[in-house]
């Protein structure tokens, strides 16, 4: 067992406290950053003369190699070791000799894993980023070719007014794009360096944090040192956003199944992303749309799990600190598949244009205008809510639909209806009267699909700025 603070004690650790304190089999995700970390920090301690400057060469070049060595297969991350930082340093000790021991001057494992889980959830926003813009390019395309693709608009799952497949897809698009905004905002409050705190209180060292600061990526260091090794809002705010996402993810991945049933036929899942029956032939299941579903209840349940376990723990660093990683590990995992995986499904899908819009027609969605039409004739908006109501009546009695209505029989119900009313009611007209910013109306998409390809356009990707360090 390999660890690094064991002067202090007379007996050895017994295996299962030592197997339930370490965290190698899930940190070790964590060996680029504690790499990158380690050898920004010896830079400093060699510059600062804290340490011989060969010595902080020797322990880059060692640090350098055993990350090569990892990725290449030559050497293995195992249970010997209680955490990655300990694998590390032991390794670059065996390898370096005495240089290696002087690698944690001025540090603590506090702040180290603080920076590491910093530098790891920086990366892992950069990833999530890059595949929601993926997902809006497509979502993009969707609405490019969909601008006359007429549907029903729903409230309380029931038909409402007419849109467009276009306006549909556009909703998903701003709820993406404050997802990648959200982000943004996220990664430039969390990029602070921890580097330097200490255990809580710094340290007597002549250390140059901006140094580290700087060379890791970061735009500062933090300002108090019991906060940076004490706290993980940044963490949390990063799965919130998570559970956002995959709230989002969900919503349509419900629509997409409900538009995928028999009843609907609105979409057609490519067999790519679809399974079949064990027992019934004739099946072929929106599984990946459910279990995006599903899973969204997994990564909420890793932010209130977070939540839960930061909302006692008194300053500074606790052990209980430690459960940070396992949890949120799997969640930035799920949401990160589920976004790949969604966006594969809608680009692959076909839209079943026709059905679509004849379900449109149905459902009374031109009630709306119908009144409308009546209170350009001068009928008081009420009183037009009331003859279309019984309109409507009518047309359940006889199973038929407003504009299927014979003229005589629409006169009766209001003299003022005449032959222009039929052109007035059409799912046509009615998606293309709307033309107020943000509706369904031509005019009105052209623009928003303009706004969305200009924000595709000149919205930065999120970079991860530690692949200069092992340059």
């Amino acid at each position: 067992m390999a660890q690094l603070w064991g002067g202090r004690f007379t007996k050895p650790t017994d295996e299962k406290v030592y197997a339930f304190n370490a965290s190698i089999n899930f940190d070790k995700r964590m060996l680029r950053q504690d790499i990158c970390g380690s050898i920004a920090h010896a830079r400093m301690l060699g510059k600062q003369g804290i340490i011989p400057a060969e010595d902080a060469e020797k322990i880059e070049t060692g640090l350098k190699g055993i990350y090569e060595d990892v990725l290449n297969g030559k050497i293995e991350i195992t249970e010997k070791y209680e955490d990655i930082h300990s694998f590390n340093e032991s390794v670059l000790t065996d390898r370096i000799g005495d240089a290696g021991k002087r690698l944690h001057t001025g540090r603590s494992r506090n702040d180290q894993v603080a920076l590491d889980m910093r530098m790891y959830v920086r990366g892992e926003i950069c990833v999530t980023d890059s595949l929601l813009d993926d997902l809006l390019k497509v979502i993009l395309d969707v609405m490019k070719a969909n601008t006359d693709t007429y549907m029903p608009g729903f409230t309380h799952l029931q038909k409402a007014q007419p849109v467009t497949l276009a306006h549909h897809m556009g909703a998903y698009f701003e709820m993406f794009r404050r997802d990648r905004l959200r982000l943004s905002d996220i990664y430039k409050r969390m990029n602070e360096c921890p580097l330097g705190a200490g255990a809580l209180a710094g340290t007597t060292y002549p250390l140059d944090r901006e140094f580290t600061a700087n060379e890791l990526g970061f735009d500062r260091p933090t300002a108090n040192s019991m906060d940076s090794v004490s706290d993980r809002d940044y963490l949390i705010e990063y799965l919130d956003a998570l559970s956002i996402i995959m709230m989002h993810l969900s919503r349509s991945c419900e629509e997409i199944i409900t538009w995928n049933s028999n009843e609907y036929r609105f979409v057609d899942i490519d067999d790519t992303y679809s399974t079949g029956s064990s027992i019934m032939p004739q099946k072929k299941n929106p599984d990946i749309a459910e279990l995006v579903r599903g899973k969204t209840g997994r990564v909420y349940g890793s932010l209130f799990g977070l939540l839960t376990t930061m909302k006692g723990i008194p300053l500074a660093y606790n052990k209980d600190m430690q459960e940070d990683k396992e949890g949120a590990y799997d969640a930035m995992d799920t949401a990160n598949s589920c976004i790949d995986l969604y966006t594969g499904m809608l680009k692959s899908m076909k839209f079943n244009k026709e059905t679509m819009e004849k379900s449109a027609s149905g459902g009374f969605t031109n009630a709306t205008d119908a009144a409308d039409y009546l209170v350009v004739k001068g009928i008081p908006f009420r009183d037009a809510h009331g003859i279309v109501g019984r309109m409507v009546l009518e047309c359940i009695d006889k199973g038929i639909t407003i504009d299927e209505m014979s003229l005589e029989d629409l006169k009766a119900l209001s003299p003022v209806i005449e032959e222009d009313f039929y052109t007035a009611v059409s799912i046509k007209t009615c998606v293309e009267k709307r033309s107020t910013k943000g509706a369904p109306g031509p005019e009105a998409m052209k623009e928003e699909i303009a706004l969305c390809s200009e924000f595709i356009d000149k919205t930065p990707h999120l970079t991860d700025p530690l692949d200069k360090i092992l340059k």
